[in-house]
């Protein structure tokens, strides 16, 4: 369980002011990154500078509810002021001991109606982090807010890094939005266009300038899960809620609220270079558990035998195999995906579970998500998406051993699912279970607001690479993108390291494979994810080099710090990651030449290290690497190859 270790400080508010001028600004603790607000003509505005460079010009904040409108006639009331101090401690995330600094500025403003509306702003080094806080208005207590001014007006030399929201009801039996788009990168923002907008989080390359990454954290069953909308005549990214569409078109669009209550936190990390946006820990600094861990879980890899067998795997002699192969790797997990109710039924089931604890191997259980909301057929279904059912089905996963769930199709993120997702994850917790989710949207600090939380996909994973040639010829290129973007917020379940070279049970003629055996092994350490079901299969115990499934075997998935060493997105990444006291180096190389570079790693202290890596030919070769008294070595990563050192 994730849980704070020291006492966690709110300084008192060092001042309350009655405003006079119409705009305030509040800075970073080190008085880099500084926001200033000012209210013009009644509309309210921010800007961001940092180190002097506007990386963020005169964007707009407010809010339309039904009760009463905080876009136009605006004015300041008050100011306050204050710091937060604290030091946490988290078992899921890239790093596990954090320390966070902000200074505090709460804004309040009064509208024609004289209702007030506070904008919070939360400002550490190289995050930005703020919300709207509605107190009761009189006698009203509820509300329900239609949409947010909430804008990111970027300068006109902007490049952006954007995946596309999906458009609702597309996709595999009208599962979509899912998160499985591909991306654009370092487009000129004045060409992000796309009718449904883009996904959280944003990459921005600001010039020469630096960059900056947005999101969004702290959404629960509460609010709804917002996104950003396509670019503005005048060049703003507004902050956009769900499209009616979504689910069938069932829901709501907004979100309603009780008063007092605040919106989820906007988020905005920023920095000169990438290292701020890769290890930032902002999505958890300002959000906080949500209940009590019913048990201490434990984490670890699995193995997974649909994402190459496919359907056809779903049956007992497929299933034993994969457990024997999960205890031979010494995985402590098997992920039994779709279809085992019908092609096991739950007798059989309880038997695999008993045969996989005799082999020190756990169960995973896949589950369809939906009754109503899709088209979805594959079961079971109609478990998850009320509470009786679920209440049933946790209570028989917990008696018969299940350790875990993924739960599957969600497609949308209108409030609706997102109670839904909280439901499932707080009666799993009842159970002692686990859960991960696929075919679902963004985590947005999920990792410490739920602590039997342990990662979504939300990306396009590794089943794309076998049903996609697209994906496959890009597949060096996402990879170069997700720890700048998608992983930089939340664990992405990605379920990759496909040592096949064609990527079917056959493992022959079709789906081939065009990354190397050193770029599949580097991603195990590059995509983070606390339970991660790699997609090894039994034949790879004897067709590859058997330092490839040593590494496999040793490879850890949760972390204790994480650090970028190199890399540009869409070209190359090399990242650094440490679990306990040994660090392991991964990078891949997504160019169509090889990238030549000398990398500073002192914090291998020394010495000489194992290092997997390719030859021009594509072969993977594991050799000894010295690290010179300098702290650096020279590197060669192949085209659509990889780097592992450890």
């Amino acid at each position: 369980m994730a849980y704070i270790r020291s006492l966690i400080c709110f300084f008192a508010i060092l001042y309350t002011v009655k405003l006079t001028a119409q705009d305030v600004s509040i800075e970073s603790p080190d008085k880099n990154l500084r926001v200033s607000c000012s209210v013009e003509q009644g509309r309210l505005y921010y800007t961001v500078n940092y180190k002097g460079a506007v990386l963020l010009d005169k964007s707009p904040l407010g809010l339309h509810t039904n009760e009463s409108n905080f876009i136009n006639g605006l004015k300041f009331a008050t100011s306050d002021t204050g710091k937060i101090e604290k030091t946490y401690e988290q078992d899921r995330i890239k790093v596990s001991r954090i320390s966070y600094q902000a200074n505090v500025l709460t804004l309040t403003l009064e509208n024609e109606d004289k209702q007030l509306l506070s904008v919070v702003f939360q400002v550490s080094n190289n995050d930005i982090a703020f919300r709207y806080e509605l107190p009761v208005w009189g006698e009203r207590r509820s509300v329900v807010v239609h949409q947010e001014e909430t804008g990111y007006r970027f300068p006109q030399e902007t490049t952006a890094f954007l995946s596309n929201m999906m458009k609702p009801m597309t996709g595999f039996a009208r599962t979509a939005p899912s998160y499985e788009s591909a991306y654009i990168a370092d487009a000129p923002i004045a060409s992000a266009k796309s009718k449904y907008g883009f996904v959280f989080p944003g990459l921005f390359k600001v010039g020469d300038k630096g960059w900056a990454l947005l999101s969004e954290t702290g959404v629960n069953g509460l609010y709804c899960a917002s996104h950003l909308r396509e670019i503005s005549e005048d060049g703003t990214f507004h902050v956009a809620y769900p499209d009616m569409e979504q689910n069938n078109g069932f829901g709501s669009t907004g979100a309603a609220l009780s008063l007092p209550g605040v919106t989820p936190w906007r988020t905005i990390t920023v920095g000169s270079d990438l290292k701020p946006i890769v290890e930032t820990t902002i999505p958890f600094d300002v959000v906080e558990p949500l209940y009590e861990a019913s048990q201490a879980y434990k984490f670890g890899k699995s193995t997974w035998s649909w994402i190459v067998w496919q359907d056809q795997s779903m049956n007992w002699d497929d299933q034993v195999t994969y457990v024997d192969l999960a205890s031979g790797l010494g995985y402590p997990y098997i992920l039994v995906d779709a279809l085992w109710d019908v092609n096991l039924g739950k007798e059989k089931l309880e038997e695999l579970v008993q045969y996989a604890r005799s082999k020190n191997v756990d169960l995973f259980l896949w589950y369809n998500s939906n009754g109503t909301f899709n088209d979805a057929p594959q079961g079971p279904r109609n478990r998850m998406n009320t509470s009786i059912a679920r209440k049933q089905e946790m209570k028989w996963l917990q008696e018969i051993g299940v350790k875990g769930l993924k739960v599957d199709f969600f497609g949308g993120d209108k409030q609706e699912t997102m109670r839904l997702y909280e439901d499932i994850l707080s009666d799993a917790n009842d159970h002692g279970l686990m859960i991960i989710f696929h075919g679902a949207t963004l985590p947005r600090g999920w990792e410490r607001m739920y602590p039997n939380y342990v990662g979504s996909e939300a990306v396009i994973a590794s089943e794309m690479l076998i049903f996609s040639q697209h994906v496959r010829d890009n597949e060096a290129f996402y990879a170069t993108l997700h720890p700048f973007v998608r992983n930089t917020v939340g664990s992405m379940e990605f379920g990759g390291v496909l040592l096949n070279k064609y990527l079917h049970r056959e493992n022959k003629d079709r789906n081939k494979r065009l990354t190397t055996d050193a770029f599949q092994l580097a991603t195990a350490v590059l995509f983070q994810n606390p339970v991660q079901p790699f997609a090894l299969t039994p034949n790879n115990l004897s067709d590859v080099p058997s330092f490839e499934i040593d590494f496999m075997r040793e490879v850890p998935t949760t972390w204790d710090e994480t650090r970028l060493v190199a890399g540009y997105p869409g070209k190359y990444v090399v990242l650094a990651r440490r679990h306990c006291d040994k660090w392991y180096l991964a990078g891949v190389n997504a160019e169509n030449t090889p990238v030549k570079i000398k990398l500073n790693v002192a914090m291998l202290d020394g010495g000489t290290r194992k290092s997997i890596s390719d030859k021009k030919d594509g072969t993977t070769y594991q050799s000894n690497i010295k690290i010179d008294k300098h702290g650096e070595i020279d590197v060669t990563i192949q085209p659509k190859g990889g780097i592992v050192i450890f």
